[in-house]
């Protein structure tokens, strides 16, 4: 039995909408893009088996918004159904985000895309306009998630799909590429997954002069940067120094003070002149 039956099988006993339902369980069994009692936004969600899965594991407390160009049927399972919104639009359009950001009431936890062209045969354009739909997603689900949230894209391999990554990796913490089990053995399909939205005033390699306001338990200066907590070795509290940004989380990162590095130079500098 190949991969196809197997799966086009296991969604027909089970009750879900489509095969792609077994691609989000895996996937999110690896890098669990959905707790309990998140917000969810699916992209593309028609006919809807991603809904299925997005419902089962955000519980009773959570909710999932899912959005298609095509009318997207309501889930056989009213306990299921009673947790998902879904909205007919075209997220390129501003009125569908402001809808979704409405029904969402603020920032969600996840947003979730697997839209696909509609294949015209010809890959290259295929890709490219795969590439297209992952950028879109991507720009919304920077719009839409809160600090913290997670994002999960899928995209045809090609052309630019780095240049795609290296840009969700700025937004993210740490950014997976994989294909589950589920995906079929000839597609070219991959899933980017983003962890941790970063919604910081500082990125990874920013050189900026702080002033340190506390020092912290473990003895490191602890500085404020619009509200986010920077820590800083070796600098005590009152100084103000100035450092390069090593390492960022959402909701706080950790920095090395460069000055001294800068001080130790002209220090040199100054020895190697005077025993000229």
């Amino acid at each position: 039995m190949s991969r196809k039956d197997h799966y086009y099988n296991k969604a027909k006993q089970e009750g879900y909408r489509s095969r792609a339902a077994y691609k989000l369980q895996q996937l999110d069994d690896l890098e669990n893009v959905i707790s309990s009692g998140d917000t969810v936004v699916d992209l593309g969600a028609a006919p809807g088996g991603w809904l299925q899965v997005a419902a089962e594991r955000v519980g009773p407390q959570g909710r999932v918004i899912g959005v298609d160009l095509q009318r997207i049927k309501d889930l056989e399972d009213e306990t299921l159904a009673d947790r998902v919104e879904t909205i007919r639009g075209d997220m390129t359009e501003e009125r569908t985000r402001e809808r979704v950001i409405e029904a969402a009431g603020g920032k969600v936890d996840c947003v979730l895309s697997d839209m696909a062209p509609n294949m015209s045969g010809e890959y290259s354009l295929d890709q490219a306009r795969s590439l297209y739909l992952a950028r879109m997603a991507f720009e919304t689900a920077v719009e839409l998630l809160d600090t913290d949230g997670d994002f999960l894209v899928k995209v045809f391999q090609g052309p630019d799909v780095e240049d795609l990554r290296s840009d969700v990796e700025e937004e993210f913490q740490y950014v997976r590429a994989t294909s589950p089990k589920a995906s079929r053995q000839e597609s070219s399909e991959i899933y980017f997954i983003g962890k941790g939205r970063l919604t910081t005033p500082v990125r990874t390699g920013d050189e900026l002069e702080v002033e340190i306001v506390d020092v912290g338990n473990e003895g490191d200066g602890i500085a404020s940067v619009d509200g986010y907590r920077l820590f800083v070795p070796s600098t005590e509290e009152g100084e103000t120094v100035s450092v390069r940004v090593e390492d960022v989380k959402p909701r706080f990162g950790f920095a090395q003070r460069i000055d001294r590095d800068a001080d130790a130079e002209t220090d040199t500098d100054t020895d190697t002149d005077t025993d000229a």
